[in-house]
């Protein structure tokens, strides 16, 4: 490593906050066009060692050491210095494109708006369109007018990346870029980083509790744990020959597979659970002008299928490609024109009303517990709202046995009942999302992507009691994922989802391994992998 050639170097730093040390004696080095992945659990300091580099710490943050760019000390800088340096010489990528861009402007000003703050005098519309163009939106096909909402998941992603990279910095931090993607959409965005890099000669600050991203991606891997590099070298070197207890646990629980219990046999020769029979659904397009013809989409086009008691099933697919449409017509919030969808023998609607006897039959566990809890109540009121599907609710003493008894299955306390959500880490609420699912006992359960924002360690933990209430419950369910890895682990079989269809579906570990469609083979060559022949002694 040549030290004049060295872009970003961090020297001893340590950050308090109050009493709490939140950052431990943190070095590295980025070179020009080099990727650094930061990885590690939830409060291990990935993204405060961002902030640190970006000086966007909370108010009254105590910070000891040195953040030196291109030779220059960031924290000897004054604030006036520092918002020059954000922007021009740093950019930024952020985890939640929705979250980071302006609903209400244009993607064509929000993009333009650092240019003109940091480059006066150049032509701002030709950066912008051109920057938009490089990575992968051209004006021609996606114009500058348009706002976020118009846009997909992805492509909102690639608006965040343009605004990071307009005014050409020369290090940019990406904090968990891809989490909310599907694994096609994933790929594509980082290809797109990682050429961007190599292009622009910039280092890459690349900040993710995902070790199969990692292994694709850097050059070098610092692992974080509580505020301190605990291991640090060569990604692939690293990932083989591991010598850090931490980093071996990690990279377990990235391969993490759940025991999942054998299904009964007798459930081949008995009726499917659920029957979805040529189901299809179609949503109305907004007219281009008032005397044009409406249109309509299909988002469900004749789908088929059953699932039988006992059996856990995968559902893949792309964002877009009719998941969710088809979640929402199981679950009797949206009627299908066309088709039939049974649970248990009876249709989910009956005379163009939502069924509520079999509705009470299924539950659903989604992907943000804290989103769907009302953070103003406790546990016990939160785990008990299924109970208005039920004529004879249980009250009372017996109402509260059933609490306790279903927050101990799912690895909690009976004292846990008398919280609010915000005392409990992620784990933990995404467990009491699962037992608001169970305290019915209902006969399917849908988990829609109901692990994919939990860091690896948690995931595993879930994933294996998910497994364990398979064994205690019989849970059938249909588990929703844009994480292959994860459908790999705890399903039996999975289906394969794309332009409103079911195009291939078979048990788990053939379709993955020996995918038929050509779109199931894209799923898997974008899926990233972690190297098979890792060594953890």
């Amino acid at each position: 490593m040549t030290p004049n050639m060295t872009l970003l170097s961090t020297r001893g730093l340590n950050v308090s906050i109050g009493r709490k040390s939140v950052l431990k004696n943190v070095s590295f080095d980025i070179e020009p066009g080099e990727i650094v992945a930061v990885t590690g659990e939830s409060g291990s300091g990935k993204s405060m060692t961002a902030l640190s580099i970006m000086d966007l710490l909370p108010e009254g943050a105590q910070t000891v050491g040195e953040i030196l760019l291109n030779g220059t000390d960031l924290r000897k800088q004054t604030e006036a210095q520092m918002c020059e340096t954000r922007g021009q010489a740093i950019g930024m990528v952020f985890q939640e494109p929705m979250t980071a861009l302006n609903p209400v402007k244009t993607i064509g000003d929000q993009v333009s708006e650092s240019i003109y703050l940091h480059r006066p005098g150049v032509d701002a519309d030709s950066v912008t369109a051109r920057t938009l163009t490089r990575v992968g939106l051209p004006p021609d096909r996606f114009p500058l007018t348009r706002y976020p909402h118009e846009l997909s998941g992805g492509q909102r992603q690639r608006v965040v990346i343009a605004m990071a990279i307009a005014c050409g910095p020369r290090l940019l931090i990406a904090d968990e870029p891809t989490t909310a993607l599907d694994v096609t959409t994933q790929a594509q965005i980082l290809d797109l980083l990682k050429r961007l890099t190599h292009e622009d000669g910039m280092g890459l600050l690349m900040i993710t509790h995902d070790l199969a991203v990692v292994a694709d991606m850097a050059d070098r891997i610092l692992v974080m744990r509580d505020g301190e590099i605990v291991e640090h070298g060569n990604t692939q070197y690293l990932l083989r020959n591991m010598q850090h207890p931490y980093t071996k646990m990690l990279f377990h629980a990235s391969t993490h597979q759940a025991a999942l219990p054998q299904t009964d046999p007798q459930a081949d020769i008995e009726p499917p659970l659920l029957s979805v029979n040529h189901a299809s659904r179609d949503y109305r397009l907004p007219r281009t002008s008032l005397f044009a013809r409406a249109k309509q989409f299909r988002a469900v086009d004749s789908v088929s299928f059953d699932i039988k008691r006992g059996e856990r099933v995968g559902l893949v697919g792309e964002s877009g490609c009719g998941k969710s449409t088809l979640t929402r017509a199981i679950l009797g919030l949206e009627k299908v024109q066309s088709g039939q969808i049974r649970l248990d023998g009876a249709p989910v609607f009956a005379e163009r009303r939502p069924n509520l006897a079999v509705r009470r039959k299924m539950q659903v566990v989604f992907q943000d517990p804290y989103g769907s809890f009302n953070p103003r109540h406790r546990v016990e009121r939160l785990i008990c709202e299924p109970f208005h599907l039920l004529s004879d609710a249980p009250t009372g003493r017996k109402r509260d046995d059933l609490v306790a008894e279903t927050l101990e299955a799912v690895g909690l306390s009976a004292d846990d009942a008398r919280k609010y959500p915000h005392q409990f880490s992620g784990g933990q609420r995404q467990r009491i999302a699962i037992a608001r699912a169970l305290i019915i006992r209902p006969e399917l359960v849908i988990f829609d992507e109901a692990v994919s924002a939990l860091d690896v360690s948690v995931r595993a933990r879930i994933l294996d009691l998910i497994a364990d209430l398979c064994r205690a419950y019989d849970l059938t369910y249909l588990f929703i994922s844009h994480d292959l890895n994860v459908v790999r682990s705890i399903t039996d079989r999975v289906m394969v989802m794309a332009g409103g269809k079911i195009i291939e579906t078979g048990p788990t570990a053939q379709v993955f391994d020996n995918p038929d469609h050509l779109y199931t083979k894209s799923l898997v060559a974008a899926s990233p992998m972690l190297p098979a022949l890792a060594r953890t002694g």
